[in-house]
């Protein structure tokens, strides 16, 4: 294990049936028992929240828009705070350590802590992918990225083959038109800010005529003898004459010697336009022209002259891009046979690791089932040579017999209910599942009774010596071997949890075994059983 860690507290919140719910599993082996329908499992649904997966409107409970689940993990003596927060509208919100994450953060962060093993993880175990990632996983992880960076180079390759050897005539066909495109564009000279121009321009020139005769008579209303400028003039002497009387009045002489000298500079402005305005048809029509001409543009190739440049740019790229793929055709089938070489070699090489996988995993599994009530199991993976995949070059099919002596099938065939269980119990476990420090268990034990449940309870213990085993389960034999154990109690469309103890355990346990929790003969059984598991 790379860490020492426990899940220290959870507290659920409108989760499901659960309303509220705070539990501190401790150390060791953790059951969560319950009758069917309760909502046990919604505990390890929290635990799943928290590890980062994806959060549904479903788990948002009854009494609130909001569900929301806390944990805090003790790792390496260092506390770590996550949670989630889940709404019936909208987009759930993650948390670590009290800020604000993405939900990829908190499977960053607790992934390597937990391990949920679910109740229908026996379904991968009957599908090729799930039997190959299975065996993936005791893969040295170098030998599956060097397989995985072999294939995408071949795969880009083959599809950029396909691109140029597709029709290359209709790629040359394409390279002109883009050509055209783009020469078209460039041709025409335009830059941003252009249209702006050209259309003042326009204005201007279409009405220079109106333009000049209006600013000539405002120059000569400022110029008359009896005009504005001359008025202000009179107005200004006046006003420096009656402040040199009346201080007070030196204000109002200063605003109006200001006007005076905005009047003069008016005219000065007026007098510049006049002089640069012309009626000049010749100009007018290469604006014209020009105007014109990107109207054609912007027809063709956007709405602005923005998007029309913006249109020369891509062409101008997808032109190198075409230029390319035509000059590569010539090579690209030696590259690609080249390719599907590197593939090839790299396919033995994950093939070579996955028999090894597979034999370890097989040996592994056996000594697990072995402990879990089977005389003498045969578990194998049988690697078969397909044609090169994204996943490889193998096949994988897990095989399985519950006692050598039997001719061994397809473990989705030959393998009923209990016996899938605890060959998923035992795959895991050979694939390293007790390599984490918190390991999460979901009815694992469907189908699993009697005696067998006796050593599914075994094994879980001893699981648990040094590591935080967490159960969902409805085998008393299974929760009796527990260090702690909670109950989760449905009333209605709600539902408590609390740990129990003494008595009260021995009540649940009566009534998992007999569903009469009072029954004298069901206590007696349990009390055996707590001795047997050495939990008295």
């Amino acid at each position: 294990m790379t860490s020492l860690a426990v899940l220290d507290e959870l507290i659920v919140s409108n989760l499901g049936l659960i309303e509220q719910a705070v539990i501190e599993p401790g150390p060791g082996f953790v059951v969560v028992t319950g009758e069917t329908g309760a909502g046990k499992t919604l505990l390890l649904g929290a635990l799943r929240l928290l590890s980062g997966a994806q959060a549904s409107s479903q788990h948002v409970g009854p009494v609130g828009s909001e569900a929301r689940v806390d944990g805090r993990f003790v790792v390496d003596d260092a506390e770590v705070g996550v949670g989630r927060r889940v709404v019936a509208a909208g987009r759930s919100k993650a948390y670590l350590d009290g800020g604000a994450v993405p939900a990829g953060a908190l499977r960053e962060r607790v992934s390597p802590l937990v391990e949920i093993v679910g109740q229908h993880d026996h379904l991968s175990l009957t599908s090729a992918a799930g039997v190959r990632l299975l065996v993936d996983s005791a893969v040295p992880a170098v030998v599956l990225r060097r397989y995985r960076e072999a294939w995408t180079a071949y795969a880009e390759l083959r599809e950029e083959a396909a691109r140029a050897g597709a029709d290359p005539r209709a790629l040359e066909r394409e390279l002109d038109m883009v050509r055209f495109q783009a020469a078209e564009i460039a041709d025409a000279g335009f830059a941003p800010g252009d249209d702006q121009q050209l259309a003042t321009a326009a204005t201007r020139l279409r009405n220079a005529e109106g333009l000049v005769e209006g600013l000539a008579g405002v120059d000569r209303l400022l110029g008359d003898d009896d005009g504005i400028a001359d008025a202000v003039a009179t107005i200004v002497g006046e006003l420096q004459r009656l402040a040199r009387v009346d201080t007070s009045l030196a204000p109002i002489a200063d605003q109006a010697s200001e006007v005076a000298v905005a009047l003069t500079e008016l005219r000065s402005g007026v007098h510049a336009e006049v002089s640069v305005i012309e009626h000049d048809p010749e100009s007018l029509q290469r604006v014209e022209q020009r105007l014109a001409l990107l109207g054609d543009l912007k027809r063709k190739y956007g709405k602005d002259l923005a998007e029309v440049l913006s249109f020369g740019d891509a062409a101008v790229t997808r032109i190198q891009q075409l230029e390319q793929v035509l000059g590569d055709a010539a090579t690209l089938d030696e590259r690609v046979a080249e390719a599907l070489e590197a593939v090839a070699l790299a396919g033995v090489a994950l093939g070579e690791a996955r028999r090894d996988s597979a034999a370890l995993l097989g040996e592994r599994a056996v000594r697990h089932l072995m402990e879990l009530g089977f005389e003498a199991p045969l578990v194998r993976f049988d690697l078969a040579p397909i044609e090169p995949t994204a996943h490889g070059a193998d096949s994988v099919e897990l095989v399985f017999a519950s006692d050598a002596a039997l001719d061994p099938g397809p473990v989705a065939r030959v393998a009923s209910g209990g016996e899938l269980s605890r060959i998923v119990l035992a795959l895991r476990l050979a694939a390293g599942v007790d390599d984490v420090p918190v390991v999460a268990f979901d009815e694992v034990d469907a189908g699993v009774g009697g005696a067998t449940a006796l050593a599914l309870g075994e094994k879980l213990a001893a699981l648990a010596a040094g590591r935080q085993v967490l159960c969902v389960t409805h085998l008393p034999q299974v929760a009796a071997f527990a260090d702690a154990h909670f109950v989760v109690t449905r009333t209605g469309n709600t539902a408590t949890v609390h740990r129990v103890h003494g008595d009260e355990r021995l009540e649940e346990l009566s009534r998992m075994l007999s569903g009469m929790p009072e029954s004298r003969e069901a206590r007696a059984h349990a009390a055996e059983l707590m001795a047997r598991a050495g939990r008295p």
